[in-house]
């Protein structure tokens, strides 16, 4: 009883008397002496104490057809077949009959009628109490007021396919009875006026079990639906009883005595006998009133309660509940909607039981959402903030997070506001700035383990953007949180960054970074690697090593190797370089263990070396020491992997003599190198110099001479030198010399004295030399012209008597030549390449036209001539020969004149 007052009361039904449609609007009537009803498939089914049954439809159009001869006791209409199984009786006595009618099959217009037989347990006859088939058409059960129940098994609707037996036996009436399936297992449930059964009819022997002692009165029991586990109801005075199949479940305390009890679509119906107005009142309502109260035993309200007069009987049929009284009315008790319903609980802010009520009625999602935030409101609005944000988190995924947001910003509500962004991290609705806000939350509260969990949870268990957290841990100074946060979800830049910018942990950011892949060791060693070599030079540089070489990750195991072995992963070194501006020390170990690795190595590795080791020498004073790094740059120098200029440029600036002459003596710069030693003033290096690439360039000796003689001091040995190497191989002109030597103070005529006699006397003799061969060559021309003149004024007389070919005396005919050369004609022929020239003075004659051709061609090469002449030893010489041969003159050819016939050769002419 206490129980029943705590339950709230409401009007979640409206009732009306049903009307006839076909009598302009008045009340619908049954017919008269309704004795019992059931409905489904579309009918009410009601009997009457005529024998008759009437259909009522859902347009309440009423069929009838004789089903007994007397009177209709019981009727059970199935839910899933159109079975109508009803008791009655056909005479008079204590006999009644069985009767199983198909609806969708006529006789004679009614119904066919498929099985008749008495319902008798045993031999003696006894009144039927209550009646319950199974759906699925293989289980009959009806129950006597004797105390016993007899079970059909097979197929209820033909005798030859089903087997009656006694199940149940006693003294007490049965008062209920009620099939429950759950899957594949059978149960039968039995209730009587003192105690409450359950037969278990899937097992052998139908073993029983006693539930309880309590009973209840005629159509005081039920079933409920699957959704409620098909639990077995009990409508005792005092109590209401649920029943499982092997033990009692819930009980309600319901006061009042129960004629009537009906489970539908979730509700438990009753029907209360003089009800009390009110709780200990001794007022009572007249005799013949009845309470109709509908129960929602999951949620604990009353839905609906009415007085009604002589009930007969409550169904549900067409999506509405009817209730039958004895007078012939028929009411009708239609639900509200769900939203008026949640509407009125809204109004009287019961949250509560308007979510539990949404939930039974299976709202959808977005409706349970906007019954959590009208909560939500209410609750907050209230001051409960704790309250408020439990039921905001339900609306998550369907209400706009800023609206809760908002709410508790603005509260400073921040312990609430937490609770809120965690529900939806868990749930993967977060988004970067939810998960900014989360974490300002947790360190305004400076709630460290809540931090902790919230960035050590799995991925599975919670979502949000990383880097945003990241962001957020470290502005709040939260470095090992975000440290750890980097670390295990792999965001390398941050890593270092707060490792190297803001904890100063150099050894573990360089230990991390010698962890990392391939390129993206390479990339942050050149953003941190300046910070690292300062602080750890020596294990930034060794890390840059194996970068460099074959690198591959400290963390891997030796497994590994061959496949790295195969797929080389070097940096290039060169890059590196900048790392080490102010570690010159080991940027020296690095790039000497480069080229000693790999001899290939980009050319700025070797350019910075050999500068590095310039370096070392010029700050070197110990002189052994200093003589050790000469040697190593040197050697670096020499190597094939220096450019020039470069090395040249450094050579230079470091003053490194030894460098700078091998540059020079590479580069062929044998003028470079003499002017460096008379820059020095080392004259012996001058002498020296002028000696090894005099061949090479011969006017270093005329440079050395010019030197020499604008020197001031004595240096008449270096110039004595110098003119007898000029002297010997006639490099300049005396005059030049002369001049040369004139604009130096301290050489006298003796410097000079030597080297002129020598000359002049060299000369004279060269003079007798030309003055001899010029009077040879005046001879010889002198008589060639009198050969030609002797030629073209006297006959020629042919004496010779052999022939110049063979040897033979000459014999007609013959052929001579004017140079008195004579042939036979079959000799001449023979040997002859052209009949108008002598075989045997054709070689000599072709010698000397070939040379005035090649003279005719070198007329004009001018580049040639002065080429020569630049590097002729004697170049008065060289133009006298191209006097000689002509180049300076124009050359004129005799040609025949027009008319004559030629002769083929230039001598003829001549």
């Amino acid at each position: 009883m206490a129980a029943f007052l705590q339950w709230r009361k409401f009007l979640f039904f409206d009732k009306e008397t049903v009307k006839d449609p076909t009598d302009h609007g008045k009340t619908f009537h049954l017919p008269n002496g309704i004795s019992a009803c059931d409905s489904g498939r579309g009918y009410i089914v009601l009997g009457d104490m005529s024998g008759n049954i009437w259909l009522l439809m859902r347009l309440l159009q009423l069929t009838t057809f004789q089903a007994y001869k007397l009177r209709v006791t019981h009727i059970f209409q199935l839910k899933q077949h159109s079975i109508l199984v009803t008791v009655g009786q056909d005479e008079h006595g204590i006999n009644p009959l069985v009767k199983v009618w198909n609806l969708d099959k006529k006789d004679s217009g009614s119904p066919l009628c498929t099985r008749i037989f008495p319902a008798i347990p045993g031999n003696k006859p006894t009144e039927v109490s209550c009646l319950s088939v199974h759906e699925n058409l293989n289980f009959m059960a009806i129950g006597f007021t004797d105390g016993s129940v007899v079970l059909t098994k097979g197929d209820i609707t033909r005798d030859r396919h089903s087997k009656t037996l006694t199940l149940h036996e006693g003294t007490i009436p049965v008062t209920g009875l009620a099939f429950r399936q759950v899957a594949k297992v059978t149960h039968l449930y039995v209730a009587t006026l003192e105690k409450v059964y359950c037969y278990s009819l899937s097992l052998k022997e139908y073993p029983k079990v006693e539930l309880d002692t309590h009973g209840c009165a005629l159509q005081c029991s039920s079933l409920t639906d699957p959704s409620q586990d098909s639990q077995f109801v009990v409508a005792g005075d005092e109590c209401v009883y649920l029943y499982q199949p092997d033990e009692r479940g819930p009980c309600f305390a319901f006061d009042g005595t129960k004629i009537l009890a009906r489970w539908h679509r979730g509700y438990l119906f009753l029907i209360i006998q003089n009800p009390k107005t009110r709780f200990g009142s001794s007022e009572s309502c007249p005799s013949d009133k009845q309470l109709l109260t509908i129960y929602d035993l999951d949620n604990k309200f009353i839905a609906y309660s009415a007085l009604f007069q002589d009930v007969i009987d409550v169904v549900a049929e067409w999506g509405s509940f009817f209730v039958l009284t004895r007078d012939g009315k028929m009411y009708i008790i239609q639900e509200k909607d769900t939203q008026t319903k949640l509407e009125m609980l809204f109004k009287k802010n019961l949250f509560v039981m308007a979510i539990n009520l949404a939930k039974s009625q299976h709202l959808d999602s977005d409706g349970l959402s906007e019954i959590f935030r009208q909560y939500g409101d209410h609750l907050y609005l209230k001051g409960d903030h704790d309250g408020a944000i439990q039921q905001y988190i339900r609306t998550i995924g369907k209400l706009e997070p800023s609206y809760v947001i908002r709410k508790f910003l603005d509260a400073q509500r921040i312990h609430n506001l937490t609770a809120y962004l965690q529900a939806l991290h868990r749930q993967s609705l977060a988004n970067a700035d939810h998960t900014t806000l989360l974490l300002n939350c947790y360190t305004k509260l400076k709630d460290s383990l809540k931090l902790e969990e919230f960035i050590k949870s799995s991925e599975s268990e919670v979502h949000f953007d990383v880097e945003i957290a990241i962001k957020v841990l470290r502005q709040a100074g939260y470095h090992r949180h975000a440290v750890f946060l980097a670390e295990k979800h792999m965001h390398h830049d941050w890593y270092l960054k707060i490792q190297l910018e803001d904890l100063k942990n150099y050894e573990e950011g360089l230990r991390y970074i010698g962890r990392l892949p391939f390129e993206q060791a390479e990339s942050n060693m050149k953003r941190y690697g300046k910070t690292l070599i300062h602080h750890i030079p020596e294990g930034t540089t060794l890390l840059l090593k194996g970068l460099c070489t074959n690198y591959h990750p400290s963390g891997d195991t030796a497994g590994t190797d061959s496949h790295f072995e195969k797929n080389l992963l070097k940096a290039n070194s060169e890059e590196f370089i900048p790392i080490f501006a102010n570690n010159p020390r080991e940027l020296k170990a690095y790039l000497e263990h480069m080229i000693e690795v790999d001899p290939n190595s980009p050319q700025g590795v070797y350019d910075t070396l050999l500068e590095l080791r310039f370096q070392d020498w010029a700050h070197e004073q110990h002189p052994e020491r200093k003589k050790i790094l000469q040697g190593e740059a040197l050697s670096l120098l020499r190597s094939d992997n220096t450019v020039f200029d470069k090395a040249l440029v450094l050579c230079q600036m470091h003053n490194f003599k030894e460098g700078i002459l091998y540059l020079y003596e590479k580069g062929k710069l044998y003028q470079q190198i003499m002017h460096y030693h008379m820059q020095n003033e080392v004259y012996d290096k001058v002498v020296e110099a002028c000696k090894c690439y005099g061949d090479q360039e011969v006017c270093l000796w005329e440079q050395a001479l010019g030197y020499f003689a604008r020197k001031e001091e004595d240096c008449k040995a270096y110039i004595s030198e110098v003119l007898c190497h000029i002297d010997q191989n006639n490099l300049m002109p005396p005059l030049l010399v002369v001049q040369t030597l004139a604009h130096n103070s301290t050489a006298t005529l003796s410097v000079i004295k030597d080297y002129l006699i020598n000359k002049l006397q060299r000369e004279s003799l060269q003079i007798e030399s030309d003055e001899y061969k010029i009077q040879q060559y005046r001879e010889e021309t002198t008589h060639l012209r009198s050969q030609i003149q002797e030629l073209k004024t006297s006959a020629k007389i042919f004496q010779k008597t052999k022939c110049n070919m063979c040897n033979s005396p000459l014999e007609l005919p013959s052929v001579h030549f004017l140079c008195s050369h004579s042939f036979h004609q079959h000799c001449f022929e023979s040997y002859a390449d052209n009949e108008a020239e002598c075989p045997t003075c054709a070689p000599e004659n072709r010698k000397v036209i070939d040379m005035l051709r090649a003279q005719d061609q070198k007329s004009d090469l001018h580049d040639h001539f002065n080429r020569q002449l630049q590097s002729s030893h004697d170049g008065f010489s060289v133009v006298a020969d191209y006097f000689g041969r002509g180049v300076l003159n124009k050359l004129t050819l005799l040609t025949d004149p027009p008319g004559r016939k030629p002769v083929g050769n230039v001598e003829v002419n001549l």
